[in-house]
């Protein structure tokens, strides 16, 4: 797989990587794609509230750009996952995008679900990135 390099976060990652068999990031040429991020800690334990968890959730975002070899200025496009989505919880994640990406509106779309990948997750947020000059 020439230009394919997989990534894994040092961390959660690797608990990840070790359980599930799976990678946080994959970079093909200048793209990166990211696994869904949640608001967990390197321990696995995710905090008392929401947006305590989407604020974490972008924390681990950022890691595993940096991982790939990107950041947020590279981030075009944006699909969250939430577990009983309502307009305050959009609101907050609109909030997080202009805090994390403020000359750049990225594509988004939020989806609302019935579960994630692990019962305590209430939030899970994919990204694509396009490394630039």
């Amino acid at each position: 797989m020439s230009g394919v390099e997989f990534f894994t976060t040092p961390g959660y990652g690797d608990r990840n990587r070790e359980l599930f068999h799976y990678s946080q990031a994959v970079k093909i040429g200048d793209r990166v794609e990211l696994a869904g991020q949640g608001g967990w800690n390197d321990e696995w334990e995710f905090p008392g509230t929401l947006t305590e968890e989407i604020d974490q959730a972008f924390e681990n975002i950022e890691r595993t750009l940096a991982t790939a070899g990107a950041g947020w200025a590279d981030v075009v496009n944006v699909r969250s996952y939430h577990v009983d989505i309502d307009a305050e919880t959009v609101a907050y994640m609109a909030s997080k995008l202009r805090q994390y990406m403020p000359e750049q509106p990225p594509v988004w779309t939020n989806i609302g679900v019935a579960a994630l990948g692990d019962e305590k997750m209430r939030v899970e947020i994919e990204i694509t990135a396009i490394i630039r000059d």
